[in-house]
């Protein structure tokens, strides 16, 4: 059965115009970097939810187009922050903050939860509209990481050796797109070295509702295991958790990166589209929206003939 829509939560249903603002910029005293974020909202709709969506290793508030354009076009309110592991900040190698990125990442996060007043005022129109009860998490890769820590994965801090509760109760859900999975003896000797934070993750806390997409393909370096390195989110954390896997996708899943992203190296339309559509279901339905097209996804994509992927839920 379909969840019902409050009062409070009169979000359009279909494709909406939008209207994207960057750079939003947050003052963060000893940052060293202004925060600089896209916002991306449709231009009608009230109790509009919020997304944050976290980028990739080395990329910034102007990727991923393809899939914050369509959750806004779809009545969301997107903010990506530029996070400082960017290519457009590009740090020094021996900048002092660089072995606190994962860190870095997660408060940029919640910093942009704590300025929504902020955030609303930088888009026309915008003022009064969203729904702060409903707020999700998503990322790609090293972003995948990032939403997970604030639903409640745990990271050893490679300098103190504190695996602290950085998970913040306003994030409700979570999408971790073809994100890490365990460490340890699953981590190739390189990653294990130059990125510490990969080290130790404890999944086992991660309790709050997540969709993990994973690409069966994806056969990145960091890891010795392959590609189910990274359905570990799903697998290993407890809790009401989805897991997407896509048939022949690889890290990008399809070129959900950017609109001609050079990095794609698996372009495929129909990967894009499905994530797009399973993704969006799925953020409906877990900030209790409208519960229909997930639904509709998880009969869909729950027989073994489907050509392009299988959902599965726990």
């Amino acid at each position: 059965m379909s969840a019902p829509v409050s009062a409070t939560a009169r979000v359009v249903a279909t494709t909406t115009p939008v209207v994207s603002v960057k750079p939003v910029v947050l003052h963060v005293p000893g940052r060293g970097e202004e925060l600089r974020v896209r916002v991306s909202a449709p231009v009608t709709g009230h109790g509009l939810p919020v997304v944050l969506l976290a980028h990739g290793f080395g990329s910034s508030l102007d990727g991923y187009g393809p899939l914050a354009d369509h959750w806004a076009a779809h009545g969301f309110v997107v903010v990506q922050p530029t996070h400082l592991d960017s290519r457009t900040l590009d740090l020094p190698g021996d900048d002092p903050r660089r072995p606190g990125l994962w860190r870095s990442r997660v408060e940029d996060m919640k910093r942009v939860l704590d300025e929504l007043d902020a955030v609303e005022a930088a888009v026309p129109g915008l003022a009064g509209r969203l729904d702060r009860t409903r707020v999700a998490a998503a990322g790609h890769s090293f972003g995948g990481q990032t939403a997970g820590i604030l639903l409640g994965l745990r990271v050893r801090d490679p300098a103190t050796g504190e695996a602290a509760d950085l998970s913040d109760p306003r994030v409700k859900a979570g999408v971790l797109l073809a994100t890490a999975g365990a460490g340890g003896d699953a981590l190739t000797p390189f990653a294990a070295e130059h990125l510490p934070w990969l080290r130790h993750p404890d999944f086992t806390h991660m309790t709050a509702p997540a969709l993990v997409v994973a690409g069966d393909e994806d056969d990145l370096p960091l890891t010795v295991r392959g590609a189910d390195w990274t359905a570990d989110p799903y697998v290993l954390s407890p809790g009401e958790k989805s897991l997407l896997t896509l048939f022949g996708a690889e890290h990008f899943l399809g070129g959900i990166s950017g609109y001609g992203a050079a990095e794609t190296t698996d372009e495929n339309p129909a990967h894009v589209a499905l994530v797009q559509r399973v993704t969006l279901a799925y953020l409906r339905h877990t900030l209790d929206i409208d519960s229909t097209a997930w639904t509709t996804a998880q009969r869909d994509l729950s027989v073994t003939t489907h050509p392009l992927g299988r959902l599965e839920s726990k």
